[in-house]
């Protein structure tokens, strides 16, 4: 297949979400008469690529990874670089150069409006997303029909336990077998064997969790008393260290707590819940003792770890975070949020400004036709249905994402111009 220019499309693919995912997506661009590659930096991402011709394995030194790029890009005459998050540091620079050298740059990310979603950008995701830069006055226009019903939020992960899994398989073969590549360094602050050994803690501990999740679910709902919801960011992922103003959870949790205790009635309560995939690496439990004993909050503050969002949203008085994807769900049922740092649904419409002690004494709500006509925006655009863990997920995604990575216009644009194909819609099970 050929681009605009005529020319032979190539993609270069880098780091992708663990398990198989890219390699199918990259089959069937091949499909396509594409030419496709594939940049591995350790044993994990050979592990997920099957087609060993068309691997290349980078064993350099990080500052050889500009130049290697360049020469890749010249050699194999790469029109179109493939990446799963922008912010670490190999896909940061590769954006970069990418974008120097006028090549199209996919980026896909967890879903916006996860779980029953994958995001497929141009540029880059989040707070470099072209969603920074559309107002909802925008959005508006782009849509058809702005008042059509939009499908209901959803109320759990559908594939979580094949994410865990996936995230355990690939750390464990690079914690075993990554000896070809002697100079790989992890992006994140922990080791590999660390990282294995809390995937795996992970999964062997989540029977043990859910039950203890729903003990303390139904403390919460018998308990009688308003509440309101701060939803926790892993502390490790881009969303805090690069899209935020904290770079640990427990300074969220200062800002939070300090400001509940200053502002909110004295009978209300607050639940902090920690992220879906939290595996115990931010000691969230000993900060929220240290704080609860020095606002003189006993009582009134409690953990949830993990489990179903839905059914605590939907008696919360208002909610708070860094920038959540989860704030979509406190959107889509008009109450009341306070997010920090750089989010893409962070429109003054939708969020708000206040202080913190002024927002838990009286929050104003969101204007909720406005949420309605941006999460229909990004479903017509930027969403896809499907996921990239399960099966059943993944080929739900691929039956629309390689037919909007060769249009011409990025999914923004696609709709904007009027030259977006129609959407398939998963049908949501509430």
């Amino acid at each position: 297949m050929t681009g605009r220019t005529g020319t032979r499309r190539a993609f270069l693919f880098l780091q992708g979400p663990h398990g198989p995912f890219f390699h199918q997506l990259a089959t069937m661009l091949r499909r396509t008469r594409a030419d496709v590659w594939r940049v591995g930096f350790n044993a994990g991402d050979r592990a997920f690529w099957p087609d060993g011709a068309r691997y290349i394995a980078f064993r350099g030194q990080a500052e050889d990874w500009p130049d290697h790029l360049r020469h890749l890009i010249a050699e194999k005459a790469i029109t179109d670089l493939v990446l799963y998050g922008d912010t670490r540091p190999i896909h940061a620079e590769a954006v970069a150069i990418a974008q120097a050298e006028g090549l199209t740059v996919h980026v896909f990310e967890e879903g916006y409006m996860r779980p029953y979603w994958v995001t497929y950008e141009r540029g880059g995701s989040n707070g470099h997303s072209r969603l920074m830069e559309i107002d909802l006055p925008g959005m508006h226009a782009a849509l058809e029909h702005p008042h059509a019903d939009t499908a209901p939020p959803p109320a759990s992960w559908g594939d979580m336990r094949q994410h865990i899994f996936y995230g355990a398989l690939y750390h464990g073969v690079v914690l075993c077998l990554n000896h070809g590549y002697p100079r790989f360094r992890p992006h994140r602050a922990l080791s590999v064997g660390q990282e294995f050994s809390l995937y795996l803690k992970r999964l062997l501990l989540m029977p043990f969790q859910a039950v203890d999740r729903r003990i303390a679910t139904r403390r919460i709902r018998r308990g009688g008393f308003p509440y309101h919801v701060a939803l926790l960011q892993l502390e490790h992922d881009a969303a805090i260290q690069a899209h935020s103003p904290f770079t640990t959870t427990a300074e969220f949790l200062e800002t939070v707590i300090d400001g509940f205790a200053r502002g909110a009635p004295a009978h209300h309560h607050l639940v902090v819940k920690a992220h879906p995939l939290e595996d115990g690496r931010a000691p969230i439990r000993a900060t929220l003792r240290r704080l609860v004993r020095a606002q003189g909050l006993h009582g009134r503050v409690h953990y949830l770890r993990g489990g179903k969002l839905a059914q605590l949203l939907d008696e919360a008085r208002s909610a708070v975070t860094v920038n959540s994807t989860a704030g979509q769900q406190v959107l889509w049922r008009g109450i009341p949020l306070r997010a920090f740092g750089q989010t893409v649904y962070g429109k003054p419409q939708l969020v708000s400004a206040a202080p913190l002690p002024d927002f838990f004494a009286a929050a104003d709500r969101p204007d909720r036709q406005a949420y309605a006509d941006y999460r229909r925006f990004l479903l017509e655009t930027s969403q896809i249905p499907g996921g990239f863990y399960s099966a059943r997920g993944r080929r739900q995604v691929l039956r629309q994402v390689v037919d909007m990575m060769l249009a011409p216009d990025d999914p923004y644009d696609a709709l904007i111009r009027g030259t977006a194909a129609p959407r398939q819609q998963l049908r949501l099970v509430p």
